[in-house]
């Protein structure tokens, strides 16, 4: 019997459950990719808007642009075929900056192929925008969602396991579910793993791996501060979350603000001047380090966070580099997938 573990209850704002085809919500008792917590709503389960996603994606992948990304034959696309009838089917949303592709989206994928040897490791892109600017830049082709599902099919995958590198289950994961669910009937299992940020116990490993990964910058003197996506949808919420989790905590020279939505740089800036600080230090808060990381953190713009915050006559590094990049994030993919591979079993 097919079955396909989805999210059947949505923990995310008023605990709305997504609206899967009902083919697809057979087998519920594999439903490993939920875990109903009590949190906050719109804290626990939420996601960056698909629509604010794709427009930030159009300005990055103009093809005026001419991004010195790195070399793009050093990533492996992963679109061969010969899978075997277990395949690991990896989803992003991509980024055409060619390095930080290799050294997190990558990086993330390497990892469960080894930890999960057993299974075919594919890559596939929601952001067709990105797969066309790739391949028109650099004659490299990546799977969309589409294609990497047909090329399952057609290499006769009989167990498919999805493991999103979505930051939390919103709005595109709930698309994800649904379109991976329209062919499910050509599988005979298939399993959905969580994103990164699900459970309480994921945003303390989280806030674990980006406060180890900074902590040489934590001397009381340097704020400390990271750059989310944001959404104007009430799943922006998760940001806050972090905010309240690192501060109750005692990291309180440790901000989080976004890009498109609150806090905003303004809000994150102004905390910022509250403390005592002499230095500010800017990451990001998103699996890759693209277009937003690059540009509206760390460029040279008038409106970007390392411009504001000199402005406001503080001494700037930039850390350039996606969450993908750290070894326990990626642990943390690895545990949701394997989850998920022993709800098909």
């Amino acid at each position: 019997m097919m079955s396909m573990a989805m999210l059947a209850a949505m923990t995310g704002c008023g605990g709305s459950s997504s609206a899967a085809d009902p083919k697809t919500t057979a087998g519920t008792s594999q439903v490993t990719t939920t875990e109903t917590t009590k949190e906050t709503a719109g804290t626990e389960t939420t996601a960056e808007s698909k629509s604010a996603e794709s427009t930030s994606a159009a300005g990055a992948e103009d093809d005026d642009e001419n991004y010195d990304t790195g070399d793009a034959a050093l990533d492996n696309v992963r679109n061969q075929d010969g899978i075997g009838e277990k395949e690991l089917l990896v989803l992003s949303f991509g980024t055409s900056f060619n390095d930080s592709r290799r050294l997190t989206i990558g990086a993330i994928e390497g990892a469960l192929e080894t930890a999960f040897p057993e299974y075919g490791v594919r890559r596939g892109f929601t952001a067709n925008i990105i797969i066309d600017h790739v391949n028109r830049r650099d004659k490299v082709l990546i799977d969309d969602v589409d294609k990497a599902l047909q090329r399952a099919i057609d290499n006769k995958v009989k167990t498919l396991v999805v493991q999103p590198t979505h930051l939390m289950d919103g709005l595109e994961y709930n698309d994800l579910l649904k379109q991976v669910g329209g062919k499910a009937d050509a599988f005979d299992k298939v399993v959905f793993g969580k994103p990164l940020l699900t459970s309480d116990d994921d945003f303390k490993r989280v806030e674990k791996a980006i406060t180890d990964w900074t902590k040489e910058y934590d001397d009381g003197k340097t704020a400390i501060c990271f750059m989310g996506h944001g959404t104007k949808a009430e799943s922006n919420g998760v940001y806050q979350k972090m905010q309240n989790l690192l501060t109750a905590d005692g990291f309180k020279n440790y901000y989080v603000g976004t890009v498109e939505a609150s806090p905003s740089l303004d809000d994150v800036l102004a905390a910022v001047k509250k403390g005592n600080y002499k230095r500010v230090v800017l990451e990001p808060l998103m699996v890759v380090a693209g277009d937003h990381a690059n540009n509206d953190m760390a460029g040279d713009e008038d409106d970007s966070w390392k411009t504001a915050f000199e402005a406001a006559g503080y001494e700037v590094k930039c850390l350039v580099r996606g969450l993908g990049e750290n070894e326990a994030i990626r642990q943390i993919y690895i545990d949701h997938a394997k989850e998920a591979i022993e709800s098909a079993q």
